[in-house]
Parts: structure tokens; sequence; C-alpha cells
């Protein structure tokens, strides 16, 4: 039989919570009034940098929404997890913050596997979770009849398409190769070069893989030379991506190198040397010396609340900016909801019309059909010059 509970016992009940509470630090008015946001992202390691400038674009986001009454009422509050790049800790990190934490909505790291491992959990959670790096493009179009994943970040066959119309546009290429990590990430971009390639009646002249820890892929590029590359597509994270350039300087191969993001998430130049200045890559923002004024208030802000005295210092800015927006707009969508429901914020994020962002304004930035914020035409290209991030010509 169940046990029923009086008017006393209810109390002692509530005087054990607010004990409890107490015994742990934690303010009861927050313990009752804040509604938690979480983030999985590498944390440490050689993405690390990425990972604290995703944090910094969230936790600024959500003073602002904090400062202005919070949602509802209630004041968000940020738990963090370090997936440390790998799947399974992803996973995991996940189910603790959906699951122990109750977070309303969870933010999305820096790796297209560790993405890709935690979807059907969220899924299955319905849970909504917005990526605010990772580019894999079977992220958010992962076949689910139900589908609670979103995105403000770049898409790699949105990539696909910008870096090949700026290889044949900007570079004059006309037999451009391929030069990818062999993981989950190398192959979203392979189909999507592969497809941009044909819709310009062009085919590369080699596709050539690497591992995250090789320090000599002069053989693999040593194929592309051969087959008559004239631009090489490079996609891979931080320090792959200067194992290439050394390569390529060990060779005295003077190539053009178009790349996806990921030389921006950390010390690029530094591992790579002086010939990393010479790698084009995409961003979806970039902090430069004029700067819009949600900008300018923006990088104020950073600044009282982190340690800045350059624009080198808040690198990589598209991490700042895709976060700071995602989070913005899933504010927007708790608010309308009117609940922490999982489903209820997942359809108010349809219902969003207009946001004016730090990246551009959106309008109607998701629906059923679309779950990815940004385009093709919300890419800039970039390169180092003395250890920023500079933008080339849109």
């Amino acid at each position: 039989m169940a046990r029923t509970y009086g008017p006393w016992s209810r109390r002692l009940f509530l005087v054990g919570i607010s004990a409890t509470a107490l015994a742990l630090g934690i303010p009861l008015a927050k313990a009752q009034e804040t509604i938690k946001v979480g983030l999985v992202a590498a944390l440490s390691g050689q993405s690390a940098k990425s990972g604290e400038a995703i944090i910094r674009g969230l936790s600024v986001a959500i003073d602002e929404v904090n400062a202005a009454g919070g949602v509802n009422g209630k004041k968000l509050e940020l738990v963090s997890r370090d997936d440390e790049s790998n799947p399974g800790k992803g996973l995991l990190a996940a189910r603790e913050l959906v699951q122990r934490e109750k977070v309303a909505v969870l933010f999305g790291g820096l790796d297209t596997p560790v993405s890709l491992a935690i979807v059907p959990f969220v899924n299955q959670a319905k849970v909504p979770f917005i990526g605010v790096w990772a580019a894999g493009t079977n992220i958010t179009r992962n076949g689910a009849a139900d589908n609670y994943v979103f995105r403000v970040s770049a898409v790699d066959a949105f990539v696909g398409e910008a870096l090949v119309d700026y290889a044949l546009d900007k570079k004059s290429a006309k037999a451009p190769g391929m030069i990818l990590i062999n993981n989950p990430w190398g192959e979203s971009n392979e189909h999507a070069l592969n497809d941009a390639l044909k819709a310009r009646d062009l085919k590369a002249v080699g596709v050539e893989k690497f591992e995250t820890n090789d320090v000599d892929v002069v053989p693999q590029l040593t194929r592309l030379k051969q087959s008559g590359a004239d631009a090489l597509f490079l996609v891979a994270n931080v320090a792959p991506s200067s194992q290439v350039v050394k390569s390529l300087e060990r060779m005295g191969w003077n190539v053009p190198v178009v790349s996806h993001w990921g030389p921006s998430g950390g010390r690029f130049t530094e591992l790579a040397g002086p010939r990393g200045e010479d790698v084009h890559f995409i961003q979806t923002y970039t902090f430069t010396d004029e700067l819009s004024p949600k900008a300018d208030k923006l990088l104020t802000a950073l600044k009282a609340k982190y340690p800045i005295n350059s624009l080198a210092d808040v690198m990589p800015a598209t991490g700042i900016a895709n976060a700071y927006d995602a989070l913005h707009l899933a504010a927007l969508a708790m608010a309308k909801a009117g609940s922490n429901d999982g489903t209820a914020i997942r359809d108010a994020l349809y219902q969003i019309d207009s946001y004016d962002g730090l990246i551009k304004t959106y309008e109607k930035p998701f629906s059923p059909e679309n779950h990815d914020a940004l385009g093709a035409k919300d890419y800039i290209f970039t390169h180092f010059v003395k250890g920023e991030i500079i933008p080339l010509e849109r």
C-alpha cells in the first residue's frame, strides 16, 4: 500500500531539503530558482583553448540573460563537463548532466565523434542538444523521426561548398587534392567536398587520410603531389594540421592549403611554424578593430570577466560567438516554452521569429526541416597573422 504523509511529515521533509542544501553550501534560493544548462566539451588537452572559448561565450550570454531578469524570473546556471575529446566520456558526461543535474538544454562541444555518440541519447531523453562547434553534417541530420539536435555552427555540407568555391575562385585551383583526418569528421568532409566538386564538374585528383598522432605525412602528401594537385583541402584539428604544414615544409612543396576551421582551435602557428600563416581557413566570426555595438559590448564584458589584453586573447572567436548566439536563442525558446520540458523547448526553438545576434540577424533560424542556424553564406575566410586570426576578404 502506498505510504501517505501528513502536513508535519511534509514539513520535516522540506526542512531536510533545506538542511541538505545548506550543508552542501548551496543557497536554498539558488537550488530552487535556477535553470541549469549543460556543456559537454573538450576542456583539457590540445583543444582546451577552444573549449575555453565556448565557456566564455556561454558565460557572458548567461550573465546578460540573468541581468535582464533571467528566464521567466529564474536565473540560468551553467554546469560543464570535460569530455577529453573521447566519445565514451562525452556520452557519460551527457547522461550525468541530463539525469543527475537535470539540465534543461545541453550544449555540445568540439569533436564530431563525441557529438555523434551523444545524439542517440538526447533524442531518446528528449532534451534539446545545441552544437556550438562540431561540424559533422549527420549530427543534426541524424535520421531521427523525433530530432532534438540543433546547431549554431559550421556544417560540413556547407563548408565543403565554401572551401571548393574559395579554392577554385580565389586560388585558381583546377586539380585539388584532399588531406583528411581519418575519423568521422574527415569522412563527413570527404562527402561534402566531393559533392561540391561534382557541382563544379570536377573531381579530386587524390584523397589521403592520416591519423591524429601521425608526426610525418610526407608519404600521403607525396602521392598528392605526384597526382598533380595544385591545391589541398585540409581537414584536421590543431596538432595534426600542424603536422601537415611541417611535412609540406620538409618537402619544399609550396601548394595553397584551404582548410576547415581546425587550425583555429589552439596554438597552430606555434606548432606549425611560420608557414602556418599561409593556411587559409573558415570561421563564422572574428573580432576585428572595427566592431559592431553588440560585439563591442561583448568584448568589454569578456575583458571584465577574463584576462584579455588583445584580440589574440579572444581566439578562437568562432567558439565564443557560436556559443554566445546559441545561448541567447536557447533562452528565447525556454522563455517561450514556459517550462523546462524538453519537447516544449524544442518546439519553441521552431517558433523563434528573429534574433539580432553577434554573427548575424537570425530569421526563423530553426524549423522541423532545418536544425542548423548557419549556412554557407555565413562563413568568412581567415588566416593567422602574428598569433591573431585575421579575416581575408569575404
